[in-house]
């Protein structure tokens, strides 16, 4: 594998932070970075946009200021931030049942369950028993079909596992049935649009071009607890991320398109890391326009915490976002020295965060995935170079 040299790197960094720069060079001559951007905007002020690389493992395009990839899980944060604002707005009501705005969940012995629960990972519908096949992981009403008729997992609200997948349906038709739009469509009009976003759930086909394409990560650990799970074909794990398996199905340039373009709010989110930043900033920032200060403190409190029925290891959440966490090597992501931070991870290691303490918004994407559950070296060491600097 070739280096990429620092002469790739492109942008602008303040001169307080050209540490950052450093480090994300550091990432392409050292750490395997393929293409990457990385965005930090503190108080309001953008003071890291960089990008480089290459958008292809060809190392035939090169990562231009609007190339956009795919952020996984990062996409979570965005789908989290949605229910909040209607929260925000009085029209969604955490503590509700669920089936208040989506009368068919009630099936199965779901009736009670509330809201809060589908944000906080502690449902019990991290995994679906009906069969699915790839392609139906694409469909809308076939997936919150098959999430309505399913049985939980565990006892709602008794312990926390990881919604992989399964998140995004859940809290995404939640906000469909009380805003009359997709998830997607919602974030577009309300979040997106509004802050000029270059943030997608559901990629035009208009903006297809832009996409990069994804290096996958190193091979599953089988000696480490959670990879071991996953390749345990009877275990929950197993079924949590790979029924359907439309996120690892490798169907061709015709299904990598359709999958670009569907809306599956948990794992597909097209963005960089000027978009994941810029999510976040409003959150940041003192007096952030996007909700009230206490809209924005639950937001930020921890309300899952230890071991991860789903992960294995401990995993810490707020109602939709990640928490610093450190569960040993290659399952650890410092969000900055204050409690406050929260954002999302995304599989591969991309970021999207905010401390209000610190008032910092932070977005890394890249399109080589490196290894572990939460934040790997490249994407972390960007985070403390940019907390070295504040």
């Amino acid at each position: 594998m070739t280096a990429a040299s620092p002469a790739q790197i492109h942008g602008k960094v303040d001169a307080r932070f050209a540490s950052v720069r450093d480090e994300f060079a550091r990432n392409f001559a050292e750490r395997g970075e393929l293409g990457a951007s990385v965005c930090a905007i503190v108080a309001g002020r953008t003071v890291v946009d960089l990008w480089g690389g290459h958008a292809d493992t060809a190392r035939e395009q090169p990562w231009r200021e609007d190339t956009l990839v795919m952020v996984h899980s990062c996409t979570k944060g965005a789908t989290a931030i949605c229910a909040h604002l209607l929260a925000d707005r009085g029209e969604l009501d955490l503590d509700a049942p669920v089936a208040r705005h989506w009368p068919e969940f009630a099936d199965a012995g779901k009736e009670r369950i509330p809201v809060r629960m589908l944000l906080s990972h502690r449902a019990g519908l991290a995994a679906i028993d009906e069969p699915l096949r790839p392609r139906q992981g694409l469909e809308w009403e076939t997936m919150v079909g098959a999430l309505a008729r399913q049985t939980p997992n565990w006892k709602p609200g008794a312990r926390h596992g990881y919604h992989a997948i399964t998140f995004g349906w859940l809290v995404g038709e939640v906000v469909r049935r009380i805003s009359g739009r997709s998830l997607g469509r919602f974030f577009r009009d309300e979040i997106a649009g509004r802050l000029g976003l270059d943030f997608w759930i559901g990629l035009p086909d208009a903006e297809e071009p832009r996409a990069a394409r994804i290096a996958p990560p190193p091979a599953v650990d089988a000696q480490d607890p959670f990879g071991a799970a996953l390749l345990d074909h009877g275990s929950l794990t197993r079924r949590a991320f790979m029924n359907p398996s439309t996120m690892f199905f490798a169907g061709g340039a015709d299904f990598a398109r359709r999958l670009r373009a569907a809306e599956i709010p948990a794992a597909n989110g097209m963005a960089n890391a000027r978009g994941l930043a810029g999510l976040y900033a409003p959150l940041a920032a003192p007096g952030g326009e996007l909700v009230r200060a206490d809209t924005r403190a639950r937001m930020s409190t921890v309300e899952s915490e230890g071991p991860d029925r789903i992960l294995v290891h401990p995993t810490r959440f707020a109602l939709g976002f990640m928490k610093s966490v450190d569960a040993g090597p290659h399952h650890r992501a410092r969000l900055g020295p204050n409690d406050a931070a929260f954002g999302h991870v995304g599989a591969g290691g991309s970021l999207g965060m905010a401390d209000p303490t610190a008032g910092v918004a932070i977005g890394y994407a890249m399109n080589r995935m490196g290894p572990g559950l939460l934040l790997n070296e490249r994407g972390q060491a960007l985070v403390d170079a940019i907390y070295s600097c504040l």
